[in-house]
């Protein structure tokens, strides 16, 4: 199904929910998997018609996208959906300059507002110390009516609670609790009870 979807947006800008812009390219391995849900999902979404930045997305074998509502990516994100892993997109926009590497899942929740040049990586592709007993990859969960600020890292394992707010240039290695303000390398609570629009 999705490879008749790549062929048709080769020549045409939509098909079966998916827009793309000029700039998009896109590399899907024949096993993978798009599910949409009576939504649009806008892939190198520009703000300006001159806007010069290539977007990159690749499915590999078993890859999965699902798409619940309309969701917005800006130009210049490049997101990876590795083999048997699964990104669940809820609505909502991620600006500018992404960059996704999902390995295991990465769920994103309804309202979402995520900024320019952020990281979200469910892996840390290496093992430190071999002893360990802690996994490589573990997944990411933002929440509905999350906003992410712009330079945010978000790194496996994390879940980022309903309402919550993260600052331009934090690193998030632990959950976030709903409705609290973090922020700083590695992020720690800066306010409770916030609530943002």
């Amino acid at each position: 199904m999705f490879r008749k979807i790549i062929e048709i947006l080769t020549f045409k800008k939509s098909f079966n929910g998916i827009v793309k812009h000029k700039n998009v390219s896109l590399d899907v391995d024949a096993k993978a998997s798009v599910k949409i849900d009576n939504a649009v999902l806008k892939l190198g979404t520009v703000w300006n018609k001159k806007d010069p930045f290539k977007s990159l997305i690749v499915l590999n074998n078993g890859a999965n996208l699902y798409v619940k509502e309309n969701f917005k990516i800006y130009s210049g994100s490049k997101i990876y959906i590795n083999k048997d892993a699964t990104l669940t997109l809820g609505s909502g926009y991620i600006n500018h300059n992404l960059n996704l590497s999902c390995f295991n899942k990465i769920t994103i929740g309804r309202k979402v507002a995520i900024s320019e040049n952020v990281t979200i990586r469910d892996s840390d592709n290496h093992i430190v110390d071999i002893e360990s007993e802690k996994s490589i990859s573990a997944p990411i969960v933002i929440e509905d009516n999350v906003w992410i600020g712009m330079n945010v890292t978000i790194l496996k394992g994390v879940t980022i609670g309903e309402g919550a707010i993260v600052a331009a240039g934090s690193l998030v290695n632990k959950d976030v609790k709903p409705n609290t303000l973090v922020g700083g390398v590695p992020a720690v609570v800066i306010k409770n009870d916030v609530k943002w629009q």
